[in-house]
């Protein structure tokens, strides 16, 4: 009873402490908007994970290269959807919206991903389904709305916010291909890959930045941005959820879906004093209740 305890215990820090890794993306997109150059960020820190994770992937990679070769360009679409749309797009858009509409908008992706997944037929949806839909999605448009039925019907959304919105439905499409793309593969090996690829597609976004402001880009501020970005929201948080996929099997590991919008509030409110209005509440329960509902099993 004892171990088991324990076990539990060391679960609950191990998801929390994930969880928390991917949350601090959206501070660092919030909190150094306007300062460091958005795609100059997301290319240096997918390059860091690319080569973080080659150590563990690098020997996989190799002895089923043939496969992989094959299918470079699901590769491809997978890097762009997943990481190049949630890379610079998202960075740019913290200089007109908060941390906290970031994080809630992304959670809606696992409803994304079911709805696209019954709408092309891999999915069958329950009654139950559906109504995490008829959930999560009005709590989107009330945090894109501002609370304001007025910003709403006039469809005056603030830009950072639609930027957010084209991040979460690249990452819903990620999620949708990422496995198919490169059967057989494991987790770290597919982000290895992945993350080489939006490294890739940000790169001509990073060289012109470079140019125009290579004060900006080549700061001391900035490297250590993208250090910080390269390994805790990057190679910490991918590392961290494949270990928790292999350990207590993929569909507890969907747990994270819960704990990284609460935790990217509650760094918003800490980190960035920014804090939460009545909206955000009633959205944000909307969103976890639609999500929950999604993947339960």
């Amino acid at each position: 009873m004892e171990r088991l305890r324990s076990s539990a215990t060391l679960a609950f820090i191990g998801f929390v402490a994930v969880g928390f890794a991917y949350a601090t993306n959206t501070i660092v997109a919030r909190a150094n908007a306007g300062e460091v150059p958005a795609f100059s960020l997301a290319f240096f820190r997918w390059t860091i994970v690319a080569l973080g994770l080659a150590p563990f992937a690098l020997g996989e990679i190799k002895a089923k290269w043939p496969a992989i070769s094959s299918r470079l360009g699901m590769v491809a679409a997978a890097g762009f959807c997943g990481m190049f749309l949630c890379g610079g797009p998202i960075y740019a858009a913290g200089i007109t919206t908060t941390a906290i509409n970031i994080g809630l908008i992304f959670a809606v992706a696992p409803v994304n991903v079911l709805l696209i997944a019954w709408g092309i037929g891999f999915e069958k949806i329950k009654p139950v389904q559906v109504l995490s839909i008829a959930l999560a999605l009005p709590g989107v448009a009330l945090i894109l709305a501002r609370g304001s039925l007025e910003t709403l019907t006039s469809v005056s959304f603030v830009p950072g916010d639609l930027l957010v919105v084209i991040g979460m439905l690249g990452w819903t499409a990620y999620n949708l291909i990422q496995v198919s793309a490169l059967p057989g593969l494991s987790a770290l090996a597919r982000t290895s890959l992945f993350a080489a690829a939006g490294a890739a597609f940000s790169l001509p976004f990073c060289v012109h930045e470079a140019m125009s402001a290579p004060q900006a880009v080549f700061s001391a501020h900035a490297f250590l941005i993208y250090l910080f970005a390269g390994v805790v929201p990057g190679v910490g948080a991918y590392a961290g959820q494949a270990y928790l996929a292999a350990k207590f099997g993929s569909v507890r590991a969907s747990l994270l879906t819960y704990v990284v919008p609460v935790a990217s509030v509650l760094l918003s409110i800490l980190i960035l004093g920014e804090g939460p209005a009545a909206y955000h509440f009633v959205g944000g329960l909307l969103i976890l209740a639609g999500v929950w509902l999604s993947v339960r099993r």
